[in-house]
């Protein structure tokens, strides 16, 4: 694999934690420095748009698990493009817009999610990357995946802040929790 690469399919889903599914008009927009328009992922942090390429998938699908484009959650699948090989920092172009910047290779799972009950194995916390968005526009799968800057191995969020935000998610998902129970404990009073 080298350093470019083509887009397989574009994916979305409105909620975090489930799969995404592939759109069918094959088109995304992708907003600058928030994400993909209408994906649940997008927002103003380091992990606005993922890849995952489709030779990873492929090696989950070796290993008898049932999985396609979108079931790791990534918003962009790739193929023909050696994504762990690139380091923090570098830039991508995808098609004649987009400008990527790549901000997070893997992810911690600290608990296990929807997907990895549905696949069978979660692989994007070991080889899906995140991006920050450089330049924004329109994504079609067959646009090619070009580096145009390899990174330095540093990008502009600190660990700290991926803890933080992981803390967020996980106080806002309590308070949802706590919220939903309360309503079901008043509609049954």
């Amino acid at each position: 694999m080298e350093n470019t690469g083509h887009v397989r399919s574009v994916n979305v889903s409105e909620r975090k934690g489930t799969r995404k599914k592939p759109v069918e008009s094959g088109q995304i927009h992708i907003d600058p420095h928030h994400g993909v328009t209408g994906d649940a992922h997008a927002g103003d942090w380091h992990r606005q748009v993922s890849l995952l390429a489709w030779e990873s998938i492929e090696k989950a699908r070796a290993m008898g698990l049932d999985v396609k484009e979108g079931d790791f959650a990534e918003n962009i699948t790739t193929e023909g493009m050696d994504l762990l090989a690139l380091p923090l920092g570098t830039q991508v172009k995808i098609g004649d817009e987009v400008t990527l910047e790549l901000s997070q290779i893997g992810k911690v799972c600290h608990k296990k999610c929807a997907i990895y009950y549905l696949a069978g194995d979660c692989i994007f916390p070991r080889e899906g990357i995140f991006f920050e968005v450089v330049t924004g526009g329109t994504v079609s799968v067959g646009d090619s995946i070009i580096v145009t800057k390899m990174g330095d191995g540093h990008c502009q969020y600190t660990p700290q802040e991926a803890l933080d935000e992981i803390a967020k998610v996980r106080a806002e998902e309590a308070a949802e929790k706590a919220a939903k129970a309360k309503e079901a404990a008043t509609a049954n009073a």
